[in-house]
């Protein structure tokens, strides 16, 4: 985002900036002065919007949370067929990895729990939920599996695509990620 795109106020700047940041390098490479210089303001600027560090990266994670509840319903409407907006649930995360080979911010995040404050695990658990929500309600309309296999089935889609897109980032290779999701296709879990 440039530091002077119109109609783009600070907060908002900051926050997509941070976004970035944290999924290249977590929560501990949240730096409010590295960040003010991508943003294009003074680093005591930022504590004008967010208090502190966890004040920002629970802003971050809501919002991502917020765009990524958008997408999914986006996806399921776009579709309008429950099988085939589950059949492209990877996408989503196969996005990050095109973006500069970043992961998905919850699943960064996820991996720093016992380093986050409350307030960001607060969010990152959201996060989760949001997305086995989703997947478990896609599941039922698709009558994929019964409602007592439904939510554990959802788990396992969310753990299994979030897992392949950590193997693939360390690979620095979104094809390692495409021959996991077949391979989860193949043996049935998508």
């Amino acid at each position: 985002m440039s530091k002077t795109e119109p109609g783009v106020n600070a907060k908002e700047r900051i926050l997509a900036a941070a976004t970035k940041m944290a999924q290249a390098h977590g929560y501990g490479g949240l730096n409010f002065r590295d960040l003010a210089a991508d943003v294009g303001i003074k680093a005591a600027s930022i504590y004008y919007h967010f208090t502190n560090k966890a004040d920002l990266g629970a802003a971050v994670a809501r919002r991502y949370t917020e765009n990524a509840a958008a997408t999914l319903d986006g996806l399921l409407a776009e579709e309008g067929d429950p099988r085939r907006a589950l059949r492209r649930y990877p996408e989503t995360f196969r996005k990050a990895l095109e973006a500069d080979n970043r992961i998905c911010l919850g699943s960064f995040l996820a991996a720093e729990t016992v380093d986050l404050p409350e307030e960001v695990n607060k969010e990152v658990r959201t996060f989760g939920d949001m997305n086995i929500a989703w997947l478990n309600k896609v599941l039922l309309a698709a009558g994929t599996v019964g409602p007592e296999a439904s939510e554990q089935r959802a788990r396992a889609i969310f753990a299994a695509v979030a897992g392949a897109q950590l193997v693939a980032r360390s690979r620095a290779d979104p094809a390692v990620y495409d021959s996991l999701i077949e391979g989860y296709r193949e043996a049935g879990l998508l």
